[in-house]
């Protein structure tokens, strides 16, 4: 009987690091992982998307695109590499045109991208299927992303009235609250990103929900239903992630997103080692070569100790190779009790053993408030940061009773990026309302008159005509159009020497998909390239100036701020020059700037000339001993 094998997606340098030290891991730090990473064997390294694009250039000062080709360079194509993307929406909050999605779906495969894994907030097929397509067409592997969400814990408010107690007269129980979010919905989802042309699908657990039983029942259901590869990503942040993946193992699940051991666990997907180990046990070859997989762990110590400041757990767990660490009796028995009780079924038996396993390893405990709430940590924290700004800080229980009603009112929107911070927010905007003795909604954000009207999509429950009218004035629900899209202006920049802020493609996506961000770090790119061109023709001029006196500089010196270009020379050597005289005139970014004296003084030399270019820091005047 042949041995089954489970596939690994390594999350470790871009979902990994996201969730744990926002996303500041530098390219130089990468650089010396991705040898290491070369032949681990992962079938899939997530790499990019996410917050990567955005954070790598407004923290970091680096090219998302350099990141993704110096990978791809790397891993010479042993590891399929992936990104993560909000399909129609990409990066940013916006629907985008097609021609925006081919763009940079075209670009992205051309810099090595192999894997596009896609998803959408309201899990509206019509958001996700165009970039399935494309993706295919352009030679990519489309990964459909179902998002997981659950039903709210709020019941709907109980009818009054004489109906009601002719009701309870008769002993009639009221109707019990619909359920939303079955399994069915979730395979439906599935199989139509399946037809669509979805290569994997993945069950994407973005807050770490999906508690054990219901993975056992979704993945089976995806198995039975499913011909394509089915991934499972989870996070740890309510106690869950390990459990339901221990779960997602026994039942049959192709593909498992992991962290390796430092990145692992807390807020983060469960930790590789971990995962080998359970694995191993239940007969299942984990297809990743985990010699090389321990000398990447090796060097990842030494990354997270340099993204201490980020850490919010600060305690790493102790050191751990499955392949030479011998296991304590008590703790080698608590792995195989979670999996006897997987098998028979026993949620909290398996919980309690997954627990007892990270407790003893120092992985973070569960995150109670997170779990109770049900809701993504991010939104949470969000929350917890909005309402203190606010200095309302006492309303933060009232705002997480809210959320399921503004859940409900806006659909039952799944709690991800974007829709867990459009709801977070007007639960809070909600909160304050109430305290204040507003009627509800008083105070609705742009994001959340949007989602009403129906511009992020189609809501899995229909909203609610009269309360659309309520918020945005209108009972017709209207999508997004797309052709109201107006393309970011890629303006010359004449201080610069007229260069164009974008000077390629892959930049002028960056202005499209995150125009905030992209202009100033694009901007800082140009004029790091003009201030080179100027110190290059100084020199290059300098070289062939005639008589030039190139003894040692032994006096005062004042040299350029700034490259520029020299407007007046006003002196010359033997000049006495007095306190606050103008020596010279230069112009840098269009700008003209008088250079005067310190002090008194006699001119020794005087290195420049009348429409000569200067780099930044290059000599101007010497003043005699």
């Amino acid at each position: 009987m042949q041995t089954r094998k489970l596939k690994i997606r390594d999350l470790t340098l871009r979902d990994g690091q996201q969730s744990l030290f926002a996303t500041r891991m530098s390219q130089a730090t990468i650089d010396r992982l991705l040898p290491f990473y070369e032949n681990a064997g992962f079938y899939i390294m997530e790499v990019w998307g996410g917050a990567v694009p955005d954070s790598v250039m407004r923290y970091l000062d680096e090219s998302p695109w350099e990141r993704l080709r110096k990978v791809s360079q790397a891993m010479k194509g042993k590891s399929l590499l992936s990104a993560l993307s909000r399909g129609r929406n990409l990066f940013g909050y916006v629907p985008y045109p097609d021609s925006v999605l081919e763009g940079f779906y075209k670009e992205a495969i051309k810099n090595g991208l192999n894997v596009m894994r896609i998803f959408d907030a309201l899990n509206d097929i019509d958001n996700v299927k165009e970039s399935i397509r494309m993706i295919n067409e352009l030679g990519g592997i489309a990964d459909g992303a179902v998002c997981y969400t659950v039903d709210p814990k709020e019941e709907p408010a109980q009818a009054t009235g004489f109906g009601a107690k002719l009701k309870a007269l008769f002993g009639i129980k009221p109707a019990e609250p619909e359920k939303i979010f079955t399994d069915e919905y979730f395979v439906e989802k599935a199989k139509a990103m399946e037809a669509l042309g979805a290569k994997i699908i993945t069950l994407k657990d973005m807050a770490g929900l999906v508690n054990p039983l219901r993975a056992a029942s979704i993945i089976s259901r995806l198995k039975e239903e499913i011909k394509v590869d089915i991934d499972f990503h989870t996070h740890c942040t309510p106690g869950y992630g390990l459990a339901s993946s221990v779960m997602a193992l026994l039942h049959g699940v192709d593909i498992l997103d992991t962290n390796i051991w430092w990145f692992g666990g807390g807020s983060a997907a469960p930790a590789l080692e971990l995962i080998y180990v359970f694995a191993t046990r239940m007969g299942i070859e984990v297809d990743v070569n985990m010699t090389a997989v321990a000398e990447i762990r090796d060097e990842l110590i030494n990354a997270r100790k340099s993204l201490a400041e980020f850490d919010l757990v600060k305690t790493m767990p102790i050191n751990f190779d499955p392949l030479k660490t011998t296991l304590p009796e008590h703790v080698s028995k608590l792995f195989d009790e979670a999996i006897a009780c997987a098998k028979a079924n026993d949620e909290s038996g398996l919980l309690n053993a997954c627990h007892a396993i990270e407790e003893y390893f120092g992985f973070p405990k569960p995150n109670e408030l997170v779990k109770d709430a049900e809701v993504p940590g991010g939104m949470y924290s969000n929350m917890v940061a909005q309402l203190k700004a606010l200095q309302a800080s006492d309303l933060l229980d009232d705002a997480m009773r809210l959320i399921p009603k503004v859940r409900r009112d806006a659909g039952l929107v799944p709690l991800v990026t974007p829709t867990s911070q459009i709801v977070g927010s007007q639960a809070v905007s909600l909160a304050l309302d109430r305290k204040k003795g507003n009627p509800d909604y008083s105070n609705a954000s742009n994001q959340f008159i949007s989602l009403i009207k129906g511009e992020y999509g189609h809501t899995p429950v229909a909203i609610d005509p009269a309360f659309r009218e309520k918020i945005t004035g209108d009972a017709t629900e209207h999508p997004y159009d797309v052709s109201r899209y107006k393309k970011p202006e890629n303006p010359k920049l004449e201080d610069l020497g007229g260069v164009s802020l974008a000077k390629n493609d892959e930049e002028y996506l960056l202005l499209e998909l995150l125009p905030s961000v992209a202009n100033g770090f694009l901007r800082k790119r140009r004029a790091e390239e003009y201030e080179a061109t100027v110190a290059e023709k100084a020199a290059e001029k300098a070289d062939t100036e005639p008589d030039v006196d190139n003894s040692p500089i032994t006096g005062e010196l004042l040299s350029a701020p700034m490259g520029g270009r020299i407007i007046e020379v006003n002196v010359k050597a033997g000049d006495t020059v007095k306190t606050g005289q103008i020596l010279l005139v230069y112009e840098a970014m269009k700008m003209e700037n008088d250079v005067t004296a310190e002090h008194d003084a006699v001119v020794k030399r005087v290195f420049v000339k009348t429409d000569q270019i200067v780099g930044t820091e290059a000599p101007l005047i010497e003043f005699a001993d």
